[in-house]
């Protein structure tokens, strides 16, 4: 056998795979989607909320088909809109280790707590959407609405805030 029929078969070999390297699309540097900002996050977590202004009150309700108590509301909003999974209860919303936030400094997207009628424990929440208004799914027989934190009820009541988008 002569060296050249000895070589035929692996140049031939090699060369099909140059010739497809060649023709083959060139791969493009992949570049992942870049994380949402907090506004980002904070803006779909309000217009999440918004959308779900009407939405009938139901104790224990936590889509809109069956309805939302205020803490319901705000799980769905936050789960929904922002990935984020939230203790159920507002009390236990309440307590979660993040950020207080003074009233003064506010920010679209934080949670506000409102005290029960008679007493101090946390007994309600509500999503602030900026401007002194938070939506909040608030008693029986009501929808998910917005009100303003100057309102003497929610003034009185207030307890304070916690920012979870950071």
């Amino acid at each position: 056998m002569s060296i050249a029929t000895a070589c035929r078969r692996p140049c031939v070999v090699l060369l099909a795979a140059l010739l497809l390297a060649a023709c083959s699309p060139r791969q493009t540097a992949v570049h992942p989607e870049p994380l949402p900002t907090a506004a980002q996050r904070a803006n779909d977590v309000l217009f999440r909320a918004l959308g779900l202004v009407g939405t009938p009150y139901r104790w224990g309700g936590n889509t809109p088909e069956s309805g939302f108590d205020c803490s319901g509301l705000v799980v769905y909003v936050f789960r929904e809109a922002a990935g984020l999974v939230l203790p159920r209860s507002a009390t236990t919303m309440s307590e979660i280790a993040r950020p207080a936030v003074r009233e003064s400094e506010l920010r679209p997207g934080d949670l506000v707590f409102f005290r029960e009628r008679n007493g101090r424990k946390v007994g309600h929440v509500g999503i602030y959407v900026g401007e002194g208004r938070f939506v909040h799914a608030p008693n029986e027989g009501g929808s998910v609405r917005l009100d303003r934190l100057e309102t003497a009820y929610w003034h009185e009541h207030y307890a304070g805030a916690r920012r979870v988008i950071d």
